[in-house]
């Protein structure tokens, strides 16, 4: 089994936490535990790795891209 990306549980969880600590210093945890896990989702969402491609793969791609540009016109 492939190891899955972990970033945008790592996210929720990290903004999770903000957001409870930020809801029970200000006394509405509700909301600010929603406002934290949507950051979270933001901050997992950046932390996404993007692959190195090999130049094989590269060319494939733009071989791929030229030819939908073709046949789109």
């Amino acid at each position: 089994m492939t190891s899955k990306p972990k970033g945008m549980g790592l996210g929720i969880a990290l903004g999770a936490a903000l957001g409870a600590a930020f809801g029970v210093a200000a006394g509405h945890l509700a909301i600010w535990l929603a406002i934290g896990v949507a950051i979270g989702v933001a901050i997992g969402g950046s932390l996404r790795k993007k692959g190195t491609e090999c130049s094989e793969c590269a060319d494939l791609h733009r071989q791929h891209e030229t030819r939908n540009l073709r046949q789109q016109s």
